[in-house]
């Protein structure tokens, strides 16, 4: 049982004698258990952060022979890609690699950086592609990581992607002559 006393209750004082007072006992039992009630309602009651995760769709594991791989074409003037160098740095470029329309340009992340050149290429493929089929209407990402870039780069990409809402990006192996590129930029070293 849980108790508070409350002092000694009496005494002698300058030599007057007083009668010695019982002590006022406060039992505090029913407030111990008030008190874990309460806890315990509130934990059960309160919902806690579940962990959110990005869907992302990953190709099958079987390899299909090269006769039978579908080759997806893709025209340059709506493809963006994005290699991933090393110092929290990047390169984009939007057509091909080998004569890119645009570009290469070294950027960084969050919203004055990547997102801006994102949302603006959405802009010139929408307006380039306005009144035909409305998937030819979507920018396509195509992100390349080299070795020297960090799991949070892809992870600031990919993010990136859901903030400006890309439909269509994928995750592609990197080329030796986009390592290249990274390099001239200053972003790979070997």
């Amino acid at each position: 049982m849980a108790e508070l006393n409350t002092g000694d209750g009496g005494g002698k004082k300058k030599g007057h004698v007083r009668s010695k007072k019982q002590n006022a006992g406060v039992d505090l039992t029913a407030m111990v258990d008030l008190a874990f009630l309460l806890i315990t309602f509130f934990m059960l009651t309160t919902s806690l952060s579940k962990p959110q995760s990005m869907n992302l769709a990953m190709p099958d594991k079987e390899d299909k022979p090269k006769d039978q791989q579908q080759q997806l074409d893709v025209s340059e003037d709506r493809t963006m890609t994005l290699l991933l160098g090393e110092k929290n740095q990047m390169v984009w470029y939007y057509g091909l690699p080998t004569e890119p329309i645009e570009g290469p340009e070294k950027i960084g992340y969050g919203k004055n950086g990547i997102r801006k050149v994102i949302l603006d290429k959405k802009q010139v493929v929408k307006s380039k592609y306005a009144g035909q089929d409305p998937k030819k209407q979507d920018l396509i990402v195509l992100i390349k990581a080299s070795k020297k870039s960090t799991y949070r780069n892809l992870v600031d990409v990919l993010d990136e992607m859901a903030i400006a809402d890309v439909k269509i990006y994928a995750i592609v192996d990197i080329t030796p002559d986009e390592n290249a590129m990274l390099e001239k930029e200053g972003l790979y070293t070997k």
